[in-house]
């Protein structure tokens, strides 16, 4: 699957939301949030610096938001549309901030929702749960993970 990835622009807000709540709609439902609350939090949440939209065949199919802090390059968002989900682009992205990650020796951290089935994927890829919150999971991946003891 071949994708590019370009900055956002303002006018990819509106993309960016919908398929935010769209791609969220049943965890909202299923753990019983408040979607007000959470509209009213988007537009603070969603900050275009960090937003990175992903491209196929010219066609808008997903975003991302990643930003450096506190040594960790943390990943706040990742949607695909759901006509293009389970075909491996989740799973290159993820290969393409690891690897960005690496290249400036910082751990790759993120948060999932406990009921969201990409844990399996961060899993496979190596991050290991560092922290839990009440609907979430806290996980990481260090740059260099220690190689398993020899015995």
């Amino acid at each position: 699957m071949n994708f590019s990835l370009r900055p956002a622009v303002p006018n990819d807000y509106d993309f960016c939301k919908h398929l935010y709540f769209i791609a969220n709609s049943w965890i909202l439902e299923a753990l019983h949030l408040d979607r007000i609350a959470h509209e009213l939090r988007f537009p603070e949440q969603w900050k275009l610096a960090e937003v990175r939209i992903i491209v196929s065949d010219d066609s808008t199919i997903g975003w991302l938001q990643s930003a450096a802090r506190h040594n960790t390059l943390f990943l706040s968002q990742l949607y695909v549309v759901g006509s293009r989900q389970r075909q491996g682009i989740g799973t290159q992205i993820m290969h393409r901030l690891i690897a960005e990650a690496a290249q400036a020796n910082l751990s790759l951290r993120l948060d999932v929702v406990k009921i969201n089935s990409a844990l399996r994927l961060y899993q496979r890829l190596g991050f290991r749960i560092t922290g839990e919150e009440e609907h979430k999971f806290n996980m990481t991946l260090d740059p260099n993970p220690p190689s398993p003891a020899v015995p």
